[in-house]
């Protein structure tokens, strides 16, 4: 990974995001050797109020190798100060015939080697038949950024 401060924060969020799930549900190294890869030793992300570390990071990983899924990351919006990143983004995936939408939210702490260390995330499934995420619900265009 490249380090936060070398990059546009939405690039660099794009980039780690998809780099990351791709080589995860997708790649040959074992899931522990992605993890490491991509987050330092001692991560803490809390997502949705659920403490992950490492260990069970790898444990959530290694069912996705089976599943096989494929995601898409839009990026709406992400800010960055120093080694912490703000963003929202919308990720869409396609496992075992079914195609889901989530929005999220992160607030994260990246090493200096571009590796996650912390992170606070929160998310949502889009219903099917909802409005497609940054589009008005009234009127169906673009919202304002």
């Amino acid at each position: 990974m490249r380090p936060l401060d070398d990059s546009d924060p939405k690039q660099f969020i794009a980039d780690y995001l998809t780099s990351f799930n791709d080589e995860l549900a997708h790649g040959d190294d074992d899931p522990a050797l992605v993890i490491d890869r991509y987050h330092t030793p001692d991560i803490v992300q809390i997502a949705d109020g659920r403490r992950w570390d490492r260990e069970k990071l790898i444990a959530h990983a290694r069912p996705l190798r089976k599943n096989r899924p494929t995601s898409r990351v839009e990026v709406h919006e992400a800010i960055a100060d120093g080694d912490r990143i703000a963003a929202c983004y919308t990720m869409r995936v396609k496992i075992r015939g079914k195609d889901l939408t989530f929005e999220f939210g992160l607030f994260g702490r990246f090493a200096p080697d571009g590796r996650m260390c912390h992170a606070y995330m929160f998310a949502r499934e889009v219903p099917a038949d909802s409005p497609q995420p940054g589009h008005s619900e009234s009127d169906g265009k673009q919202a304002p950024a």
